[in-house]
């Protein structure tokens, strides 16, 4: 028998293929000009999370071409969110970066006419987790003492954070309330512009403690600031340089806020390019360096894809709409 050479072996599994009615599909190819869309001016959280992406999936071999950066700030993701859905409902090669603040303004319905529905969760990068900080010479050494202060005289323990009334911070503030059984708008909390001008004000000692990001806490501690974190609000220890902090739960104290950063797509793209996403972020994720990534970041593991990511979005916008309207920000 003459042995048949590989390039008519591949002739003749085709010509099989057409004569069944089965088309022979090469591999799914990598989206042309594929670009992170940061919803927010240059140097940002969304800035960040769009150079994780960028890094991942380069090192990783992941993805070929160069992942460019495109800012559209507004309202938090609101603008980016509203474009894609409405005007690039199907560009596969446009991921869009989102956090746990999105996804709160989204159940609070600051996206407009769309909701949690209208897009496809792509993929988690990590996470961070909210904290209580007061200064290193505090007479509160724990939650528990901070909290029992609180509730005998509100007018005593002014909360501040970088937000204002709604945002990711104002719920850690109205939330610690809740736990300590103080009412939500006898507490008071001051907004500033930053994380820096809270810490400063800590310092001064014009505010009694800080609702901050365990990340950020981190970086202070490593800096030298005098701070001391009270608890993490998070269910379970976080590794590395805060593993000795409790958890408010293990203080007595229900309070859990993670702050998730990732990425979706467009309403109508396609399940081949959504799978092709989905697969060059777990190969990154999956890759010796992306855990150092994360860290560079500031940011804890909490990697998340596909379904498992959608199902996690819309469990989430559901506990917030539910926290937000027990604080009176959803009017129904």
């Amino acid at each position: 028998m003459t042995p048949i050479s590989f390039p008519k072996a591949r002739a003749a599994v085709a010509a099989s293929l057409l004569a069944l009615g089965v088309a022979a599909v090469p591999a799914h190819a990598e989206p042309q000009r594929p670009e992170c869309i940061a919803p927010a001016q240059p140097g940002g959280g969304f800035d960040l999370t769009c150079r994780l992406a960028q890094s991942a999936l380069k090192e990783s071999g992941a993805l070929k071409s160069p992942l460019r950066i495109v800012y559209m700030p507004g309202g938090i993701g609101a603008v980016a969110y509203n474009n894609i859905v409405a005007q690039r409902p199907a560009e596969a090669g446009s991921i869009v970066a989102f956090s746990g603040g999105s996804l709160l303004n989204l159940a609070q319905g600051k996206f407009g006419k769309y909701g949690v529905d209208d897009v496809r969760w792509l993929a988690a990068v990590g996470t961070d987790y909210g904290v209580a900080v007061v200064r290193n010479d505090s007479p509160h050494k724990d939650l528990k003492s901070l909290m029992e202060a609180f509730k005998q005289d509100p007018t005593k323990i002014v909360l501040g954070a970088g937000g204002s009334v709604g945002s990711q911070d104002w719920m850690k503030a109205a939330l610690t309330a809740k736990a300590a059984g103080v009412d939500y708008k006898k507490m008071r909390f001051v907004a500033f512009e930053g994380g820096g001008e809270a810490i400063t004000a800590l310092r001064g000692g014009h505010i009694q403690a800080y609702m901050g990001d365990a990340a950020e806490a981190m970086t202070m501690l490593e800096g030298g600031a005098p701070i001391r974190v009270l608890a993490v609000y998070n269910d379970k220890r976080l590794p590395g340089k805060l593993a000795d902090i409790p958890t408010a739960a293990e203080q007595g104290y229900d309070i859990n806020w993670p702050i998730i950063r990732g990425y979706y797509v467009g309403p109508k793209v396609s399940d081949a390019d959504y799978q092709w996403w989905v697969e060059a972020f777990q190969k990154a994720m999956a890759s010796p360096g992306f855990e150092k990534l994360q860290q560079q970041q500031g940011l804890f593991p909490m990697n998340m894809v596909g379904q498992e990511l959608d199902a996690y979005v819309k469990e989430r916008v559901k506990a917030y709409a539910q926290q937000a309207e027990s604080f009176g920000l959803i009017k129904k």
